[in-house]
């Protein structure tokens, strides 16, 4: 799903790892972390929404998981875009005209 910066805030990563894939297969984080080869601390940090899911990890969770790493970058890039659009007012960009 697309969201524009006018739709309902995307949930975070970690929030999807949580439900849909350590609930459903009853996994603590520990053994989840364990199974990435992560610490628990790292993966504690995505799915608390701390940290965000970076390549490496998108690779992890795609092996994990058998999902595919681009639909966790992805999940990671509408999450940061909606909140930066959020304060798209504050910038001080401005629109570039030709001459």
């Amino acid at each position: 799903m697309r969201y524009s910066y006018v739709d309902a805030q995307p949930p975070h990563p970690g929030e999807v790892i949580r439900e849909l894939c350590l609930e459903p297969l009853g996994l603590s984080v520990t053994a989840a972390a364990q199974a990435l080869g992560v610490s628990r601390k790292t993966l504690s940090a995505v799915l608390n929404g701390k940290a965000g899911i970076s390549p490496e990890m998108a690779v992890r969770l795609s092996i994990a998981f058998n999902t595919s790493s681009e639909s966790w970058l992805t999940q990671q890039a509408q999450y940061e875009l909606w909140h930066a659009e959020q304060h798209r007012n504050d910038l001080r960009a401005k629109k570039l005209v030709a001459a």
